[in-house]
């Protein structure tokens, strides 16, 4: 799903490079001339959220780890923003961001009328936090809000348009779903590897519609393994994280259906390209942190036992013909399911 696809007033964009190791410290240059993400963080100044917005926004630019892994940063790249004219602060005024209150302000409209057009998609929220009330505060770039009021200034001053005084009276909030549409268009911009493709946009369907989609237990581990980092901050609590990982799934129909038609391609092209990794050295070996045959329990489905219907120990993936049961993964279930 685009960003335009999602919004009704607006548009936008986002990523998250993830941590080179547990506490997100850095490593010394060593692969390429690069350093991890923590140590770019440091040399360019930036608080490690204000760093994970940045490459987000396509400011910092990264590439992946030989073999996969979390991304790296080069040393020109870190070298070629520190000599950028006024630096750091001129970095720092790109991805400057404002809450509902100060967005509001910033415009000369009430945080009321404000809330009412970021829900309605004028606006797209960049980024997230929960409050101490575990309530989800959104975050809005300023540069985009100074751009909308220049592009649709009738839309800050007078009686609301009746189109949207209809969608808010329904109850029509896009913010997340803006969110989410432009991280995914985001990470898909950063990666041509199908795998990673295919888990960018499987990270949005919960782990039911992942296996109508996916029903091979090895591809759902495999997509597991090559999915992003959480495009959030560390909340404190296994609450909060909760919460906070719920917002990443889709959850009106038509955006989830929009989100297995995407999976469906994508998982498609990825399948071409090479076989899921499994025991017995089909496909690309296992890492020590992948997911073994035992553990692939799929939430919600206790009936397909713990390895689900994929190949057994050591055996090949099943081919597949090309377009198999296309609608039946997208729309959900199996002939033989539905006529039960």
């Amino acid at each position: 799903m685009t960003a335009s696809q999602a919004t009704t007033c607006g548009r936008t964009t986002l990523t998250h490079p993830g941590k080179s190791r547990p506490d997100g410290g850095g490593s010394t240059d060593g692969v390429r001339g690069t350093v991890a993400t923590g140590r770019a963080a440091q040399e360019l100044e930036l608080k490690r959220g204000e760093f994970d917005l940045a490459v987000l926004l396509g400011l910092i630019g990264t590439e992946e780890s030989p073999g996969g892994g979390v991304p790296r940063v080069r040393r020109a790249e870190i070298d070629r923003l520190r000599t950028t004219a006024g630096f750091p602060e001129s970095l720092r005024d790109k991805m400057r961001t404002a809450g509902t209150a100060e967005a509001a302000s910033l415009l000369g409209i009430s945080p009321v009328r404000f809330t009412g057009l970021a829900r309605i998609g004028c606006v797209a929220p960049v980024a997230f936090y929960l409050n101490r009330y575990r309530a989800v505060v959104w975050l809005y770039l300023v540069e985009e809000l100074t751009g909308f009021a220049a592009r649709e200034p009738e839309l800050l001053t007078g009686r609301a348009p009746a189109g949207m005084r209809t969608m808010l009276e329904a109850g029509r909030d896009l913010r997340a779903r803006n969110w989410r549409a432009r991280r995914t268009d985001r990470l898909l911009g950063r990666t041509a590897d199908p795998w990673v493709r295919a888990a960018v946009q499987a990270a949005a369907l919960d782990p039911v519609q992942l296996a109508e989609v996916v029903d091979d237990p090895y591809e759902r581990a495999y997509l597991a393994r090559m999915r992003p980092a959480a495009g959030f901050g560390r909340p404190g609590s296994v609450s909060g994280r909760e919460a906070m990982e719920q917002l990443m799934l889709a959850d009106e129909p038509d955006e989830i259906l929009w989100c297995r038609v995407n999976l469906a391609m994508e998982l498609d092209r990825a399948r071409e390209s090479r076989a899921a990794p499994r025991p017995g050295g089909v496909g690309e070996p296992y890492g020590a942190a992948s997911v073994t045959a035992g553990q692939l329990v799929v939430p919600g489905r206790p009936s397909d036992g713990a390895v689900g219907r994929g190949p057994g120990r050591g055996t090949a993936p099943r081919r597949r013909r090309p377009g198999l049961r296309l609608l039946t993964r997208l729309v959900g279930g199996r002939p033989r399911d539905r006529a039960r």
